[in-house]
C-alpha cells in the first residue's frame, strides 16, 4: 500500500518561501496523480494543486495560483509544493494525497474524496 509523508513546514515571516515534500514508498508516483490539499480548524480542506506521475501535466487552483508550484524529483518518488509569496492566510496544515482513478483535473482537486492516499500532515505557519 502507498505510503506518503510530508515535510518541510515550519514557521516563515510574511512573504517567505517553504518547500513541502511528500515521499512516497514503497511504489514511485508515476502511475499516481499526485495533489497538495491544506486545512484550517474549522473549515473544509482545499485543494491547491496536483500533477500528474505520468506527464507531470499540472493544475493549480485559486489563490496558489502564480505563487505555488507543484513538481516531482526526477524519479518520482517524492512530490515538492514550492510556495513563494505566503500570506497569514496560507496558514493550514498542509497534506499530500494520491489517486489512480481521476488524473489531475481542477475536479479532481475539487473533493478530498477523489483521493485514496493521504499523508499526516505538515503544519505551516505564516507570521511575523
Amino acid at each position: 500500500q502507498l505510503q506518503l509523508v510530508e515535510s518541510g513546514g515550519g514557521l516563515v515571516q510574511p512573504g517567505g518561501s517553504l518547500r513541502l515534500s511528500c515521499v512516497a514508498s514503497p511504489f514511485a508516483l508515476e502511475d499516481y496523480s499526485i495533489g497538495w490539499f491544506r486545512q484550517v480548524p474549522g473549515k473544509e480542506r482545499e485543494g491547491i494543486a496536483c500533477i500528474a506521475g505520468l506527464n507531470n501535466f499540472v493544475e493549480t487552483r485559486g489563490s496558489a495560483k502564480g505563487r505555488f508550484a507543484i513538481s516531482f524529483d526526477p524519479y518520482k518518488y517524492t512530490a515538492y509544493l514550492q510556495m513563494n509569496g505566503l500570506r497569514p492566510e496560507d496558514t493550514a496544515v498542509y497534506y499530500c494525497a494520491a489517486e489512480k482513478s481521476y488524473g489531475c483535473k481542477q475536479y479532481t482537486l475539487s473533493s478530498p474524496s477523489n483521493y485514496d492516499y493521504w499523508g499526516q500532515g505538515t503544519q505551516v505557519t505564516v507570521s511575523s
